[in-house]
């Protein structure tokens, strides 16, 4: 029988391992075994003549952290022995000794991958762009041990040195944004969108809206400035000369409606800046977003007692397992047939506590019956209270749906928004005649700030129904009769002359006489030969011709905008696609489709969708008003545009002094 000592893996100090028993680790490329003392042995490194611990005894230490000293880089000699690549000098598992590894040391297809520090502090700075981290994360103590484990090599940045590497980062992503608005081949639309800050400054937010040649939309933050509440023509210079958009803007949206002050201020400015497109009609337009919220909060504030008692009523239902689970048992008894559920809502999304309404007045029943079953609750609303209760909700269902439709992933236009505001406006104005004051009182207010936007905002709703070819100025006549009453006619001829007027001023501009499939091709390209080498009829003798023809012609020539409008209605299927529809007539309206393409642009909202039922203007943060305010628009801009996809960037970042 073999003795203990002959079942022992461990080599007496004096030898080498035997051959029966080889080792099978992949470091000792690099290490040699040395006997220091009887029944201790530790591991040199052949680079450095470092030891490091291996055996004492019968307790063998293990290779991992002979593999770290190797793979992680950390051997001097080694460093110093690099070629300029930088190129990690620990290769992939199996390609250092004979022998293959063991299992779970082997990976597949393992490279070289070279360490670069500019790589890596343009990776920090992403990092905190993306996922709105501090900047002063980079001198945490838990970042920097993480950092100095991770890759010793890697020289630690100050809060300095990120901020400059995500300005540098933003300099750079402005390059690629800048060029790919350069390539847009319409015009632009704004929006701005206040924030409030604990300071006495407010932060206005630009976003540029725009269509590409293939009619599809766009949106990228143009920039942050934190200015006075009445410094919007100054943000909007700002804007417009820092993307070279002065001769390219189309219309201005605001999130909240402008006083005539700041209106009278702002036209005149605009419109020099963009002398052809109707004298500044279309330049200055209000959210949609935020009237409706007004509008809402308008409807809560007015059934403030009523909306806190249901508010009490939910919470005494939702906050107590046993009150619940009574609150159900009864709704079966009385076989209530509502599906809603109750829920509490939050008041800083006005649509949350609209739903609770909704709810609660579906199961009034449950309620009214609540207090038999359970002495406790001493919170019924009375019959008067329920009937106010289905008042609001009444009111509110118009403006809830048509809010909703923002939050859509497709971007509405503002032809959606035509019918939205029209009905509401109708409805209001029979609802303000009630006999009831509780009605008649709730919608006054409504009907008001209705009014205010369909005042500031129709003659641009109703141009976008018009470059619908379901509708045309049909449904401008047919609505604007419903509003207007006798009066409809003069509304309907200034949206006639308006929309004539306009198209004559895209006449008018530079644009080629030769129809569109002569300027473009395919993709998009201008095209001066055709396939088999000979030129296409543009300059070269029929632009006299067109000229003659136009002269000629006088009165007998319809223009674009006449036989669009002369032809029939398209039918009113659900699923139209109004931009494709024009992206296919093109070449038929040449410039038509160009005017509709701007027209069609207009947002309608200023706000992102997970922001259409806030109940108060955005804040910004005390940590980003800490920060200067060209840190600020380069963190939120690029963190918009990454979302699109990163512009190409050198590994080698943009030193930004700071």
């Amino acid at each position: 029988m073999a003795t203990p000592e002959e079942n022992n893996d461990v080599k007496t100090p004096e030898t080498q391992p035997s051959k029966r028993r080889k080792k099978k680790s992949i470091v000792w490329e690099h290490f040699t075994i040395e006997t220091v003392s009887p029944g201790c042995r530790r591991a040199c490194c052949k680079q450095c003549k470092q030891s490091f611990a291996y055996s004492t005894g019968s307790k063998v230490a293990g290779t991992s952290h002979l593999k770290r000293h190797i793979a992680k880089g950390t051997c001097p000699a080694l460093l110093r022995n690099q070629d300029k690549s930088q190129v990690t000098p620990y290769s992939a598992p199996g390609r250092m000794g004979s022998d293959p590894p063991k299992r779970r040391y082997r990976t597949s297809t393992v490279q070289l991958i070279p360490f670069d520090q500019d790589r890596c502090r343009h990776e920090i700075a992403k990092m905190i762009i993306m996922h709105d981290y501090p900047l002063h994360m980079v001198e945490h103590p838990g970042f920097v041990t993480f950092v100095q484990n991770l890759q010793p090599r890697f020289d630690l940045v100050s809060f300095n040195a990120v901020q400059g590497d995500c300005i540098a980062t933003y300099l750079c992503e402005k390059q690629g944004v800048m060029k790919f608005i350069e390539g847009m081949p319409g015009r632009v639309c704004l929006t701005v969108d206040i924030w409030t800050s604990s300071q006495s400054l407010g932060y206005l937010f630009l976003t540029g809206h725009f269509m590409d040649s293939d009619w599809k939309m766009h949106r990228r933050l143009l920039n942050i400035v934190m200015e006075p509440f009445s410094s919007l023509s100054h943000a909007v210079a700002t804007c417009l000369a820092d993307w070279n958009l002065e001769s390219k803007l189309f219309s201005v949206t605001f999130n909240q409606p402008l006083t005539e002050a700041a209106r009278e201020n702002l036209k005149p400015f605009l419109a020099v800046k963009n002398p052809h497109i109707l004298n500044g009609q279309l330049l200055i337009s209000n959210c949609v977003a935020r009237t409706l919220t007004a509008v809402a909060k308008d409807v809560l504030g007015a059934g403030q007692g009523i909306v806190k008692k249901i508010r009490n009523s939910v919470k005494y239902v939702k906050t107590s397992d046993s009150h619940e689970e009574k609150f159900i048992d009864l709704k079966q008894q009385l076989q209530v047939p509502s599906e809603r559920s109750l829920s509490l809502d939050d008041q800083t999304q006005w649509n949350t506590t609209y739903e609770m309404l909704v709810a609660a007045s579906e199961l009034k029943e449950v309620f009214s019956c609540l207090d038999t079953s359970d002495p406790d609750y001493k919170q019924a609303p009375t019959l008067e209270e329920w009937k106010q209760v289905e008042t609001l909700c009444t009111y509110l269902k118009p403006v809830y749906e048509a809010a909703s439709i923002l939050t859509t992933a497709t971007s509405p236009t503002a032809i959606t928004f035509f019918h939205e505001v029209w009905k509401i406006q109708a409805d209001l104005a029979r609802a303000v005649t009630s006999e009831d004051p509780f009605i008649s009182d709730l919608t006054k207010p409504m009907l008001e700030k209705i009014d205010k936007y369909w005042k500031d905002c129709s003659l641009v709703l109703a141009m976008a129904v018009v470059m619908d070819p379901r509708f045309k100025m049909k449904l401008v006549e047919f609505s604007f009769t419903k509003v207007f009453g006798d009066d409809a006619p003069n509304y309907v001829k200034i949206v006639d002359e308006g929309i004539h007027e306009l198209f004559l001023e895209y006449v008018s501009l530079p644009l080629p006489l030769t129809p569109a499939y002569a300027e473009e091709g395919p993709n998009g390209n201008k095209m001066e030969e055709s396939p088999q080498g000979g030129h296409l009829l543009t300059d070269h003798g029929l632009t006299d011709f067109d000229m003659y023809i136009m002269e000629t012609s006088g009165q007998q020539m319809k223009s674009e905008l006449d036989q669009y409008l002369d032809e029939t209605l398209l039918p009113r299927v659900q699923e139209f696609d109004v931009l494709g529809w024009w992206k296919l007539n093109k070449l038929k309206y040449p410039t038509l489709s160009k005017m509709a393409r701007d027209i069609l642009s207009i947002p309608v909202s200023t706000v992102l969708p997970d922001s259409v039922f806030d109940t108060a203007p955005k804040e910004m943060d005390k940590y980003r008003c800490s920060l200067r305010p060209d840190t600020v628009e380069a963190l939120l801009c690029t963190k918009d545009w990454l979302q699109y996809g990163s512009s190409q960037i050198s590994n080698a970042l943009v030193k930004v002094e700071m």
